[in-house]
């Protein structure tokens, strides 16, 4: 199923269909926007048809000076049958020899009446966004003081459970039991809940609730940007568990290397507090401020200078 189709764009940039209606259901495979220019000036050796065809003044006004033949042929070449849309910006008229070229390979003609490098920038937002890879994960992603902390744990270890006291601390839901998580960039994961089950909290005993019926609309958001993995187990007692905070371990989601904190989980431990200010020293260390490495330093500094009175 292709992600995204040229009657997504038509919708939500409320295009003027102006021809070529037949092809409105085209898949759009690719982010990047052609600017056909040189493609209009005669050269089609690299002409990437499957992009989305962009013409602004820039390549209308250019358009107009060529003679009748070469813009027949100019227009039949620019309308193949993987072109997902030609669209004309600045709301200009659009060339009749556009029209009879596209109704003839159902190649999608718009309109738009926004300007050209504006419609550009906002489409291929809208297009990478839409066609950014996408996983999903088993955990909880929590908003704590803006961090946005995905926690994950084996089943029944108490993420929910967790993510209900992180919710009645002021913190805010983003999903529970499935995170939908997407690419963005290079190094940016988005997490959003499944339509089904957002605002849900499934709770053993209780069952499921409604975060935003029980404690309001500014407890739960739509998506979060993920920077932080916590990640519980059940206590290992044969286990070394890092004490310092010195060693900083690293979870590959898609492309995207997030920093991951191991919190074991027994009886007694409060792990939303923990979780809190796991938070609020992930954001300190981002800000230069890191206690392990200060306390690092200054107990070196003690060993020296005990070193040196002896």
């Amino acid at each position: 199923m292709p992600k995204v189709r040229t009657k997504d764009i038509f919708e939500r940039f409320h295009l003027e269909l102006i021809s070529g209606e037949e092809g409105i259901n085209r898949p759009i495979t690719t982010s990047d926007i052609s600017r056909p220019g040189i493609e209009i000036a005669g050269y089609f050796e690299y002409y990437p048809a499957e992009r989305i065809q962009l013409l602004g003044k820039t390549e209308l006004s250019f358009f107009e000076e060529l003679s009748e033949n070469e813009r027949i042929s100019r227009m039949e070449r620019l309308c193949t049958d993987i072109t997902p849309a030609i669209i004309v910006t600045r709301g200009l008229d659009v060339p009749r020899e556009l029209i009879e070229a596209s109704e003839r390979e159902s190649v999608p003609v718009l309109r738009s009446n926004m300007k050209t490098t504006r419609f550009s920038s906002r489409l291929t937002n809208f297009l990478e966004s839409k066609l950014a890879p996408t996983t999903a994960v088993h955990g909880v992603l929590v908003d704590i003081y803006g961090i946005g902390v995905l926690i994950t744990g084996k089943s029944g270890v108490g993420k929910s459970e967790t993510a209900l006291e992180l919710v009645k601390r002021g913190h805010r839901l983003v999903a529970d039991d499935c995170v939908e998580i997407r690419q963005e960039d290079e190094d940016t994961l988005v997490g959003t809940s499944p339509d089904l089950i957002e605002h849900l909290l499934e709770i053993r005993g209780l069952g499921i609730i409604n975060v935003m019926t029980l404690f309001g609309a500014g407890a739960v958001r739509s998506n979060k940007r993920i920077t932080l993995v916590i990640n519980l187990e059940i206590w290992d007692s044969a286990k070394q568990y890092d004490r310092l905070g010195l060693d900083e371990e690293k979870m590959k989601i898609i492309d995207t290397e997030i920093t991951k904190i191991t919190v074991p989980v027994r009886p007694g431990r409060n792990l939303a507090v923990i979780i809190e200010v796991a938070a609020m020293n992930f954001r300190l260390k981002r800000m230069g401020v890191n206690a392990a490495q200060q306390f690092t330093e200054r107990l070196s500094d003690v060993i020296e200078d005990g070193d040196h009175e002896d």
